[in-house]
């Protein structure tokens, strides 16, 4: 990759986060932005893992559900220092991440799938009945604390704080993408075969991507509870394993804005689209309109529908690709 690209991707990655910290001041609600960087960063993670590595989990929800009871109940009942506690959930993600791929990543395809899924699944009923969690009540009115001497009883703090942390992970996974290591998982991704020919320790690779995939799903997850002051059981359902690959996929897998992108749509649809439906039944005058709120599952399923048959590489993947054709067409 030449300088000037790097400059380039440089200059639109800090135009795009100065546009995402000036949302607070044209009226956007900071904690509704902040729960969109949270997820954000979820599905970042996770396509670290399937768009990266080719790896396809679907228990992921299982480390943004063990971080955000870790961080809660670090915070809660331990009073620990709000980095302390997101640190204590980031690492107890990376733990269980440890534990799962262990079990897992020598089995590939549907199997490590399948397998991953049995294990979040089990983690998932051990925190309903664990006395910690709250149980279906979940883990409620988790303190905010400070972060570097700041308070963040603010929404307008917390979300400077909330973004910095993003900008963080997203910078990690960067580097990790653009390093020799991430060369190597690219490698793994396309032809694991050959990697393994060329003398690479392919199980030891996929190993470390998993924890670190595990890792900042933990930060999502811990900065999340951190945000809304609570973790449910919600968090670590399958169904949100399978909406963070939503996400991913219609952003755009493999891409680094793409599952920031279809982290924006998912949840937009999941808190707009009652208002949407109400306005288009006003509009329209069909009552059914007004029940979209309802119907968020069937709303997003078209979604999905749509961009497997029409966006194969998600929005992002789509738009980079007709940039690059009609770039490739015009006269040098």
């Amino acid at each position: 990759m030449n300088k000037k690209l790097i400059a380039n991707k440089s200059l639109a990655y800090a135009a795009l986060f100065f546009g995402i910290a000036l949302l607070p001041t044209l009226g956007a609600y900071p904690v509704f932005v902040m729960k969109v960087l949270c997820y954000a960063m979820f599905a970042c993670a996770f396509n670290l893992l399937i768009g990266f590595t080719g790896l396809l989990s679907f228990g992921h929800a299982a480390f943004l559900g063990t971080a955000g009871y870790v961080c809660g109940h670090a915070l809660k009942v331990w009073g620990v220092p709000t980095p302390v506690g997101l640190l204590l959930g980031m690492g107890g993600a990376a733990v269980v991440g440890l534990l799962f791929g262990l079990l897992a990543i020598r089995r590939s395809g549907i199997y490590f799938s399948m397998i991953t899924l049995a294990l979040a699944q089990m983690l998932y009923f051990y925190f309903l009945q664990a006395p910690f969690t709250g149980g279906e009540d979940g883990l409620q009115s988790v303190p905010r604390g400070h972060f570097l001497g700041l308070d963040l009883a603010s929404d307008t703090t917390l979300f400077y704080v909330v973004l910095g942390i993003f900008i963080a992970a997203f910078w990690l996974i960067y580097r990790i993408v653009h390093s020799p290591f991430g060369q190597v998982l690219t490698s793994i991704r396309e032809n694991e075969a050959r990697a393994t020919s060329l003398g690479y320790d392919t199980a030891r690779f996929k190993l470390l991507a998993f924890v670190l995939s595990a890792a900042l799903a933990g930060l999502a997850g811990a900065t999340k509870t951190l945000v809304l002051g609570f973790a449910t059981l919600t968090d670590a359902i399958w169904t949100t394993s399978g909406l963070v690959i939503l996400m991913t996929l219609v952003g755009g897998m493999g891409t680094l804005v793409g599952p920031m992108v279809g982290a924006l749509v998912i949840i937009a649809l999941e808190n707009k689209i009652g208002d949407l439906g109400n306005l288009l039944a006003d509009l329209t005058g069909i009552a059914w309109f007004g029940g979209l709120g309802e119907s968020v599952s069937l709303v997003t399923g078209l979604i999905f529908i749509v961009c497997v048959l029409a966006f194969r590489r998600g929005l992002v993947g789509e738009t980079v690709a007709l940039w690059e054709r009609w770039t490739s067409k015009r006269p040098a």
